[in-house]
Formats: C-alpha cells, sequence, structure tokens
C-alpha cells in the first residue's frame, strides 16, 4: 500500500474559518489529539502574525508529540531583502520546529499586483529562503499558493516557481488551489504533468472546498502521484471551507488502497472531528461523510427493513471502522423495521411491545406536529408504556402557570404541580424566570425527596418552532428539550398550540426517562 503523508493545517488555517477563535489551550488540546490518531504534520500557526502562535511554539514541546511532525508556517522572504534579515524568516525559525512550511506566488497575478516585484524576482524569493532554511538544518515544505489558476494564466511561469523551488532543496512541495475554484479533472491532469516534468520531486496537494471539489480535487491529485495531502478537521478554513481530511483519509484508505493511518487509528476518526468541533464551539455537522451522526441513519422503511436484513445494503462501508454507528430514525414514513431496530438499540424485548401500537401513535402525532428524528428518549418512552408490566416512575395529575406583572417587582412567574409518586400526591409551588423554568423547579421539588438522583440531572437545550406561522399567535409549537445526566444525553419532543403545553409534555417525558435509567 502507497503510503500518503497527512498534513493537518487546522490550527492554522482552519482559525480562518469566520466564527473560529481557538484559545491557546485549545491548540494544545487539539495538537495533542491530532498526534494520537496519526496525523504526520500539525501546522501550529504563524509565529510572526501574532502573540498567540508564538507561545504555542514556546509551549508545544511540553507535548511531547509521539508521532507528528510540527510545522511553523510563513511566507517567502520580501521583496529586495536577504532571508537573514526578514523578520517573518527569522519568526519562523524562531519558532524552533522540526519543519518549515514556506508560501510563495505561483500566479503572475500575485506576483505583479500584491507583491507588486518583478516576476524574477519572486524566483529568487522563493529558491533564496528555502535554500536559507534548509541551510540551518529544517525540513522544507514549499506551498506553490495559487498554483492551478497560476498555470492556467501562465503555465511556463507557474513551472518556472515549482523549478526555483526545487533548486532551493525544497522536501515536498505542495500544489494549492487556493482560490478553490478548481475541477477534478485539471487538478487531476495538471498533477501529473508537473510530477512527470520534476521526476524525483515530491510533490503534495492543498485545496480549498469553493467549487465543492475540495475533496474530490485532492483524490484527484494523490491518484496523479501526489504523496502528501493538507487539508483541517472537519475542512473548517476560510471562507468555504478547506478540504475536509475527515472525508480524504477513509476514502484514500477504504476505498483507493492508499495507508494513511493504522485501522485502529482509523476508529478514532469520529471522535475526532467531534472533538474538535466541540473545542472550536461549534455545532458538529450531523451530515458530515464518515462521522456525522446521519453518516449511517436510515429513515424510510424500507431501507431499515433492508439494512435488518443485511448491513451492506445501504451503506457504503461498516461505520464501527470510522468510530460511528449504525442507527434508524423513527417518523412519519418508519415501517415496523425502524421500531425493531430501535428496539434492539435500547435493549428491550420485541415480544413484550406493541410496535404496531406505538407506529400508529408516531404517524397520528407527527401529523399534529411532533417529530421524533431528533426525540429517541421519547420514543423508547412510547415503546415501554405499551409493556404490560410498565408502571411509570410518576404521574402528573394537574399543573397550572400563573403570569403576573406587580407594581415594583416586574413580572412573577409562578408554577403549581400535581404529581403522583406510587400512592401520594405531591403538591409543590415555584417561581421561575419563565413559565418553563417554574414548571421545572415545581417538578423536581415535587420529585426530589424520592428520587434524590434527578439532582443530577440539567436541562442542556430548549429548542422552539412555530409550525404552521400563518395562524399567528394560535400556531401549533414544537417543543424539543434536549437534557443530560454525567456524559449521557437524550432528547425529548413536546407539541401543542399551547406552547406551555408543549413544553410540559417534553420535560415530563425527560425526567421521566432519566428515572427509568
Amino acid at each position: 500500500m502507497t503510503r500518503i503523508f497527512l498534513y493537518d493545517t487546522t490550527l492554522r488555517d482552519g482559525t480562518q474559518r469566520e466564527g473560529i477563535s481557538l484559545s491557546l489551550d485549545d491548540k494544545l488540546k487539539i495538537a495533542g489529539r491530532l498526534d494520537a490518531f496519526g496525523m504526520d504534520y500539525i501546522e501550529g500557526g504563524w509565529p510572526g502574525s501574532n502573540p498567540k502562535d508564538v507561545e504555542f511554539f514556546r509551549r508545544a514541546p511540553s507535548l511531547n508529540l509521539s508521532h507528528a511532525r510540527l510545522a511553523a508556517f510563513g511566507s517567502t522572504r520580501r521583496k529586495n531583502t536577504r532571508p537573514a534579515d526578514d523578520a517573518n524568516i527569522q519568526a519562523l525559525l524562531g519558532a524552533d520546529t522540526p519543519v518549515v512550511t514556506l508560501v510563495g506566488k505561483s500566479w503572475e497575478l500575485h506576483v505583479l499586483e500584491i507583491l507588486e516585484t518583478t516576476p524574477e524576482e519572486n524566483l529568487a524569493m522563493i529558491e533564496e529562503s528555502i535554500a536559507y532554511c534548509k541551510s540551518l538544518g529544517k525540513e522544507v515544505i514549499y506551498d506553490a499558493e495559487h498554483f492551478f489558476d497560476g498555470f492556467h494564466a501562465n503555465s511556463g511561469y507557474a513551472l518556472s516557481t515549482i523549478e526555483a523551488a526545487a533548486r532551493g532543496g525544497a522536501d515536498c512541495i505542495v500544489l494549492c488551489d487556493t482560490n478553490g475554484g478548481s475541477l477534478p479533472w485539471d487538478v487531476g491532469d495538471i498533477t501529473s504533468r508537473v510530477i512527470q516534468r520534476f521526476d524525483g520531486v515530491s510533490f503534495g496537494i492543498h485545496t480549498h472546498d469553493d467549487g465543492g471539489c475540495g475533496v474530490a480535487n485532492s483524490l484527484a491529485a494523490i491518484r496523479s502521484g501526489a504523496i502528501q495531502v493538507q487539508g483541517t478537521i472537519n475542512g473548517y478554513g476560510e471562507r468555504v471551507a478547506n478540504a475536509n481530511l475527515c472525508t480524504i483519509i477513509p476514502d484514500l484508505q477504504l476505498k483507493m488502497g492508499y495507508k494513511c493511518v493504522s485501522a485502529e487509528q482509523l476508529t478514532g476518526l469520529t471522535d475526532l472531528s467531534r472533538y474538535v468541533a466541540e473545542l472550536a464551539n461549534l455545532t458538529h455537522d450531523d451530515h458530515l461523510p464518515y462521522t456525522g451522526a446521519s453518516a449511517f441513519a436510515h429513515k424510510g422503511g424500507i431501507h431499515v427493513a433492508a439494512m435488518l436484513k443485511h448491513p451492506a445494503s445501504y451503506q457504503h462501508i461498516d461505520p464501527t471502522v470510522v468510530g460511528n454507528r449504525q442507527r434508524s430514525v423513527v417518523s412519519e414514513l418508519s415501517g415496523r423495521g425502524n421500531l425493531i431496530d430501535k428496539i434492539q438499540q435500547f435493549n428491550l424485548n420485541p415480544e413484550s411491545l406493541d410496535t404496531a401500537k406505538v407506529l400508529d401513535q408516531i404517524k397520528q402525532l407527527e401529523a399534529q406536529g411532533f417529530t421524533f428524528e431528533g426525540a429517541e428518549a421519547s420514543v423508547e418512552l412510547m415503546l415501554r408504556r405499551t409493556h404490560p408490566a410498565y408502571v411509570p416512575p410518576f404521574e402528573m395529575t394537574d399543573y397550572w402557570v400563573m403570569v403576573q406583572r406587580r407594581r415594583g417587582r416586574g413580572t412573577i412567574v409562578e408554577a403549581t404541580v400535581k404529581v403522583r409518586v406510587g400512592p401520594k400526591i405531591m403538591h409543590t409551588v415555584a417561581e421561575g424566570n419563565g413559565p418553563v423554568n417554574a414548571l421545572d423547579a415545581a417538578l423536581r421539588q415535587a420529585l426530589i425527596g424520592v428520587f434524590p438522583q434527578i439532582s443530577g440531572v440539567r436541562l442542556e437545550d430548549y429548542k422552539v418552532r412555530i409550525l404552521d406561522g400563518e395562524n399567528n399567535t394560535a400556531a401549533t409549537t414544537r417543543v424539543l428539550i434536549e437534557t443530560r445526566q454525567g456524559s449521557r444525553r437524550w432528547s425529548t419532543v413536546g407539541a401543542s398550540p399551547n406552547i406551555i403545553d408543549a413544553s410540559w409534555r417534553a420535560l415530563a417525558d425527560s425526567m421521566e426517562y432519566a428515572l427509568i435509567q
């Protein structure tokens, strides 16, 4: 199996995505996880650009990386300046990393309009910068910025920049689709022509996803002979995205027969993808290939029925290979197979449950505005409640909520609940900053004496959606509540023209689910 070297630039290019700002500690933690996963290179940042990256490289030795080589990123020397006198290059060297990645111009537009120098001086900037860093014992990776655009504009000049990098002694020359607008057949063809021309030189690929082809372009370049691929976790990056390594890696290893990481390391891909999203304070995209929560989720009844007979019928790989899992989604489109799969997932006994009744109930409720795709706890409760021996831990008999505006005190919200626990009726009152908060407080107050474990149950998220806005304030409202206890999370749903009633149903189901667990 041909070895492909993985170069991760999440900590530099990835942080250029709008809405991402990693702290220093976040960057160090992510670097540690990237190393454990098996990345060959980790680009830590641009030490000449900001104090955070300078401090990152100062603290990086404490990571004790076991596999990855740390790279500092920066540009070739300024025009009409010696590398030894260039502040940016000195900052790169001051980062004291084994690898230096230098970026230079391949497109005459950038040479003339952005650098405002001559094509000849740009070639000298490339060659001299690389040679200087090599003379100091560094492994040098050269990023040929805008290479494909430059090749289309003037192939002769673009190739002369590669010649300059090769003369300087670059260990690997990376062809960059910086604007992200190239197409796979062009990338494959141009990469092949370049590699054939520069025999003995190692090449890599760096693409962006502005045309939706970032992953495809990377695969095309590898297929044409590139041996290094650059990208970011989840495709985080400037504008649309960088090429997503979480898609590229399994494509290369599982579909194309290349070697990137060990099989054991590949099973950590989903965890890595979600870990980086969490530290970036971004909701993980459920629909990402391979690592998304929906990547192996099946909703159509025919699909699920087939999956129960043979897992390969509607899945392109075994999800466990990348650390993900297969699941079915319950909705009005479901068949009995969806519920059978859920019953197996919940470790319930199907013979004691009335799946036909639950399936009919789900279809009727979804017609009223419920949705159970994101509320698996509600589905499990519905199944459990059909068991003849099921006894709910509590039963709500009455509730009411009062909202008043009082002079001098502002708005006062008070909820009263009556809850049956066994033979006892618990009658409690609580105030809150809103109706749902007051109901939550009153319900907890009623239950905690009998079920002290609910003290660790936390409402994590509360989503409201108006389903028929044309009815104005009489519209049906759907409420989805996500709850957490320790590392466990679950979601419940309620729907009603009365937002309090919808909230109560989701809230009561959430507490019932916590107690039966």
